[in-house]
């Protein structure tokens, strides 16, 4: 990693898009790249303490957000995006890097939870459902 990478400042969001109705976050980055990147992804990637826990090892797998939606999103200085869901779920702070990550990653990341879902014997769905 380089330092402007270590700095977070090497890509900077140019547009960002909330798709309520499609519970999708459209972000594109001044070097050209988009990602649309699902509502469940995001909250079940949050940067949180609750989900990413205090430590190395510490991540809780969070089942059960099929249908989480985006209520709001709210500037967190130059740096971040806090983005509050509608399971009420609004602790994580989404810094630019952390979403060009989020987005880079996306088909592997996105794996490995349903790996995780499977392994655990839990489901993408609600309790109920």
């Amino acid at each position: 990693m380089s330092p402007a990478d270590d700095a977070g400042d090497e890509r900077w969001p140019v547009e960002l898009l909330l798709k309520r109705a499609e519970k999708r976050l459209d972000i594109r980055f001044d070097d050209g790249t988009r990602f649309e990147l699902p509502a469940e992804y995001l909250r079940v990637e949050s940067p949180s303490a609750e989900v990413q826990g205090h430590g190395p090892g510490q991540k809780t797998l969070v089942a059960g957000r099929a249908h989480v939606g985006i209520m709001a999103l709210e500037p967190v200085g130059h740096y971040a995006v806090r983005i509050q869901f509608d399971d009420l779920h609004d602790t994580g702070i989404y810094t630019w890097r952390y979403l060009y990550e989020l987005g880079s990653d996306y088909p592997a990341r996105w794996q490995r939870y349903l790996d995780a879902l499977a392994a655990q014997g839990l489901s993408r769905e609600p309790k109920g459902r």
